[in-house]
């Protein structure tokens, strides 16, 4: 009911929109920053074009860049960056796409920002980067290639945990994008996790933390919650807001510095939230797995799954090229190679249950992957090397489906356009 004119017309990202929103954010006396998602420029009723609608982004809330740096106490950043593309997307429009320039930008902010001077840096952006190891929806997101940040471009995808390894400045990074509560103790992931917990994560000395949404009409969960950071002299807390009982602050967590470069963090309370598995935490290879990698030398062929796949069937193996699959909830999904996050399906569940799954090549030797020794790089056999492979789906009627990965860059999982 916002424009009697159109009726049909989405409110997400207008300049009606964006007004609102400014007008709320700048209502508390003191100033805000605001960093674009993938709905931010979803006025496709009202604008063209990307340019135009990002401009009045920009010119509501004041903003000379869609990313921003505010310096919040003593060597001490906030630090932001935003969505900028929406029509021109290659593949689904709810990718959040931070642009060269700003990536650009927060490298070389980054490098001017070293641990070793004592520079500590928290960031915000809409979605996760991947690597952060937190939750993410399977229906949606990983079935539409738009969990992480720059998530259809393998090298972009990627090279925000690189930053995270590299630069140790980086203490905290802040994300929504999942519209799911902070009740699920994974809504928060650390640095370092315990031994018997799976192998090292390699996050840098980052504290990633999901946020939730204020308005009941955009939760997944039913849950209306934001984060608060507070510092103190030891490092900082991560706790709750919940705006269902009157603002409500709970702790969350508590990180302490061991140095410039290294971080503990403790939990402050259990998992509190309820009917996980409805917010199914897509799978990721770990501990105790039925893990493979499929070989060269001796067969010909590797049988991946040696069961028809059922709804608990759990495998997963790097091929030849570097690529990464698995199967997961009766899907076949890939896998990034260095974080072993989900990037997308490649079959889905109709399609597989039933079915077996077989890697064919000129001579395949199968290799057990020890799980006590292998971290989130993956494994790899002796005298491994990239030739062809051919991954064939077969049921007990007798079809044979060739699975075969994407022309432009040799993944396997579906770009949706």
């Amino acid at each position: 009911d916002h424009n009697e004119n159109i009726p049909t017309e989405l409110f997400a990202g207008t300049t009606l929109c964006h007004e609102m929103a400014a007008e709320y954010l700048g209502s508390f006396g003191v100033p805000y920053e605001v960093i674009g998602g993938n709905h931010d420029l979803e006025g496709i009723d009202e604008f063209d074009t990307d340019e135009e609608n990002l401009q009045v982004f920009l010119e509501k809330h004041h903003k000379e860049t869609p990313h921003f740096a505010r310096e919040i106490s003593e060597k001490t950043f906030i630090v932001g960056l935003g969505s900028t593309v929406f029509r021109d997307a290659t593949f689904t429009s709810h990718e959040v796409i931070v642009d060269d320039q700003q990536l650009a930008w927060f490298e070389k902010f980054l490098i001017d920002h070293p641990a070793d001077d004592g520079w500590k840096v928290f960031v915000f952006t809409h979605a996760p980067p991947n690597g952060s190891g937190l939750r993410v929806l399977q229906e949606n997101h990983v079935v539409n290639g738009c969990c992480w940040l720059n998530h259809s471009d393998d090298k972009k995808c990627r090279k925000y945990i690189e930053l995270v390894r590299q630069h140790r400045s980086i203490k905290a990074w802040f994300s929504g994008h999942f519209h799911l509560g902070q009740d699920y103790q994974d809504s928060i992931t650390f640095p370092t996790i315990p031994r018997e917990e799976g192998p090292y994560p390699n996050r840098g000395s980052c504290v990633f933390a999901q946020t939730s949404v204020m308005r009941g009409g955009t939760s997944r969960d039913g849950r209306q919650q934001s984060r608060l950071l507070r510092g103190n002299k030891d490092g900082f807390e991560i706790c709750t807001v919940d705006h269902q009982k009157q603002g409500e602050v709970r702790l969350d967590a508590t990180i302490v510095y061991k140095d410039t470069g290294h971080e503990v963090g403790i939990f402050a309370h259990d998992d509190v939230a309820y009917e996980h598995d409805k917010y199914f935490k897509v799978y990721q290879p770990q501990t105790g797995d039925e893990g493979y990698i499929c070989g060269a030398e001796e067969d010909d062929m590797c049988l991946v799954s040696e069961e028809p796949v059922t709804m608990d069937t759990r495998v997963w193996w790097r091929l030849s090229s570097g690529r990464i699959l698995g199967v997961m909830n009766g899907m076949l999904l890939e896998y990034d190679s260095s974080t072993m996050a989900p990037l997308g399906l490649v079959v889905t569940e109709k399609e597989l249950l039933g079915k077996q799954l077989v890697v064919v090549d000129s001579g395949i030797e199968e290799c057990i992957i020890d799980f006590e020794n292998v971290g989130m790089e993956g494994a790899d056999c002796e005298g491994y090397q990239e030739r062809e492979q051919a991954i064939l789906m077969y049921g007990d009627d007798g079809d044979i489906t060739v699975i075969q990965p994407n022309e432009s860059d040799g993944s396997y999982w579906r770009k949706i356009v």
